[in-house]
């Protein structure tokens, strides 16, 4: 089955929810901790969902009641009360009855819509949740954290759901399960679309399904949920990440989608660069993070999710090359590639990375009358071992397994290093083309201080801004180069690419720059933070 994005656009009909189909989810263990972050979801959305069941006791979520009604929220604003039981994956352990009493304070205080899961549902009579509830707004929810159900199951669950609610008077149903895969995500996004006549809220959990998350309300789903600060659910992003790094609110069928597919991704800074890039020019384009560790499972999900050229990062960089249909000269020579452009139903693919690494280093060293080493033998290494041996450079290979980088070294003409003999050698530039020392693991190094004998060293690792390697090499009075550079380098390349136009490099620059500092600095040691 095909699935394709459901019209959004004037004639739309609107969301049941107001002008904003992006929820922001309130979660606190203190009433005016709640509160506090109720005011910071303001910012970005009209519709708030609380989740009650987070808050530390009955006390605290009396105490939130009182709060909203004194704040006197305004009236554009939707509140959606949530009071999750144990046995739904939430962390109320009260009784149904003492849960639906929680949610009467809370509508009480001036909540329009309450969210009750189907395990409360079944377990009281109607009477006795119409008691509390009918007078109020309300959404049936399912939730699965484990798996996501075969296609027949889950028209089957959506069935018996709309059912109930027919039964008893509910306005939305919800389904959340956990998706292992785009493929599932994208049998989840397929209910808005089976039951057009309903208000369905479609949500694919965990990390891989986080893109699918994002385009939701593209599929149909009059709902998505990102996290004012804690995560409620696997594979959210941030309120404030939604609204501005995604643009969540912008979204059309006519939206050009765009991303970098790797794993792990979450450290990646792509998105900042591109989205900032599209924002700048005004071009109406998304790029995501794709979390994959089945290529073929991305690849089946470009032509539903309506990719138009995507990013590759390890582990895909070769893998991807006997799925392309055509593949760039220089990009074939490399045997990698790092770039996708999407035309029709065909790939093509590029390496922009060569163009960042000559890029990085020119200005810095004279490259056709410097010996350059290169440690490491994967995709990066690979097309800075053929960008600069047809650059003029004499390049060297040195590598934690010796098969692989002899057999680099050999196809650009190069000297294969032993790693017991760079103690005694000395180079014009030693390139780190290994991911050590990337984010989460800033304290290790590829290279030990004595072995770093050169005029530059160059780390194509860009997170931390500055490495161990580069730390290392700076102790010894060598000149660094970050992987910053040639981050930015390449990623103007590919974004050049796909949209035919001059990048706005100032704007896509100062985005990275300014999402590195603030990494840095929420990094940073709290006493330090105080003197600094």
């Amino acid at each position: 089955m095909k699935l394709e994005p459901v019209l959004k656009d004037s004639m739309s009909k609107p969301s049941i929810f107001g002008s904003d189909s992006l929820c922001g989810v309130i979660a606190a263990r203190t009433a005016s901790e709640a509160h506090r972050q109720v005011q910071r979801a303001l910012r970005y959305t009209n519709t708030i969902e609380v989740r009650l069941d987070w808050l530390s006791s009955a006390v605290e979520i009396a105490r939130f009641g009182q709060l909203l009604k004194k704040s006197k929220v305004p009236r554009r604003v939707t509140l959606i009360a949530t009071c999750r039981r144990r046995e739904a994956g939430g962390k109320f352990s009260g009784t149904p009855d003492q849960q639906l009493r929680m949610l009467r304070s809370a509508t009480d205080a001036g909540c329009q819509w309450i969210d009750l899961e189907i395990e409360t549902v079944e377990a009281v009579p109607p009477f006795i949740h119409m008691l509390y509830t009918g007078h109020v707004n309300r959404i049936l929810s399912y939730h699965d954290f484990h798996s996501t159900p075969s296609n027949s199951r889950l028209s089957d669950l959506a069935l018996r759901l709309c059912q109930i609610a027919d039964d008893i008077g509910f306005d939305v149903i919800k389904i959340a399960t956990k998706c292992d895969s785009l493929a599932e995500s994208l049998r989840l996004l397929s209910l808005p679309r089976q039951f057009r006549d309903r208000n369905v809220i479609a949500v694919p959990m965990d990390e891989v399904a986080t893109p699918a998350r994002i385009l939701a309300p593209l599929f149909g789903s009059v709902l998505s949920y990102a996290p004012v600060e804690e995560s409620t659910a696997p594979g959210q992003i941030p309120l404030a990440a939604a609204r501005q790094l995604y643009r969540s609110e912008n979204l059309t069928a006519r939206t050009r989608v765009y991303g970098v597919i790797g794993s792990p991704i979450a450290h990646s800074l792509s998105p900042i660069l591109h989205n900032a890039g599209f924002r700048a020019r005004k071009i109406d384009a998304i790029y995501l993070p794709f979390r994959i560790t089945q290529l073929e499972d991305f690849l089946a999900a470009i032509g539903p999710l309506g990719v138009k050229g995507f990013s590759i990062t390890l582990p895909h960089k070769e893998r991807i090359l006997s799925h392309l249909h055509n593949i760039d000269p220089l990009a074939r020579s490399v045997g990698a590639v790092n770039t996708v452009a999407v035309r029709g139903s065909k790939l093509f693919g590029y390496n922009t990375d060569c163009l960042g690494i000559l890029r990085s280093l020119t200005g810095r060293i004279s490259i056709p009358h410097s010996r350059i080493l290169i440690f490491g033998a994967g995709g990066v290494a690979r097309a800075a071992a053929f960008a600069l041996a047809r650059n003029g450079a004499s390049v060297s290979v040195c590598a934690r397994r010796p098969e692989p980088a002899c057999k680099l070294a050999r196809a650009v003409r190069g000297d294969f290093v032993q790693r017991t003999d760079l103690r005694k050698m000395s180079f014009g530039a030693i390139i780190n083309a290994t991911p050590v020392g990337m984010h989460p693991r800033e304290k290790e190094s590829p290279l030990a201080p004595h072995e770093i004998n050169c005029h530059l060293a160059f780390d194509t690792v860009y997170r931390p801004r500055k490495t161990k390697f580069l730390k290392l090499a700076q102790q010894r009075g060598v000149k660094t180069v970050s992987g910053l550079e040639m981050f930015l380098a390449q990623g103007i390349a590919q974004w050049e690419l796909w949209t035919g136009q001059s990048a706005p490099v100032e704007a896509m620059r100062r985005a990275v720059l300014q999402a590195i500092a603030r990494d840095e600095w929420e990094r940073w040691p709290r006493k330090k933070r105080k003197k600094k």
